[in-house]
């Protein structure tokens, strides 16, 4: 999870920081990685190289979004649904991050998907075959076949 302390200024005019949560969870970036083709990474890596900036951003944001959520209290959830992304669109912290990403460029983009991506999976989505799972989720999957 990523955990991202943004300062910003609330409509009032007041200056503020708070936390806001990111995160991606094993079976959410399977599904991303099985959704695309050839890929996650390889289809990132085709926007970058196409140059297509309009097409790098919009997948970038619908990308930074689909991490967004608000944690519990007692840690034991983080919800992610439409109405709490967009409240996120609304609030003045979402100008404040995506500005940082078009003035910090790739490294910026980068950082924040590297901070999302479990340690323990960033290996496995860097190294995955598009057309394959099981190194993506950490073990072997067999159809028909039960996991202990």
């Amino acid at each position: 999870m990523l955990t991202k302390a943004i300062t910003y200024e609330d409509y009032n005019g007041n200056k503020k920081t708070k936390n806001f949560y990111f995160n991606l969870t094993r079976s959410e970036i399977a599904k991303m990685h099985l959704y695309e083709d050839g890929g996650l990474e390889n289809k990132i890596k085709k926007m970058v190289e196409s140059g297509n900036n309009k097409e790098i951003f919009n997948y970038f944001e619908d990308f930074v979004l689909s991490c967004y959520g608000e944690k519990s209290a007692d840690g034991e959830e983080f919800v992610k649904n439409d109405e709490i992304r967009e409240r996120f669109k609304n609030h003045p912290a979402y100008d404040v991050l995506f500005m940082e990403f078009i003035e910090g460029g790739d490294k910026a983009m980068s950082d924040f998907i590297n901070g999302v991506i479990p340690p323990s999976m960033a290996d496995a989505v860097k190294n995955a075959d598009p057309n394959s799972i099981n190194k993506l989720v950490g073990f072997e999957v067999v159809p028909g076949k039960t996991q202990e």
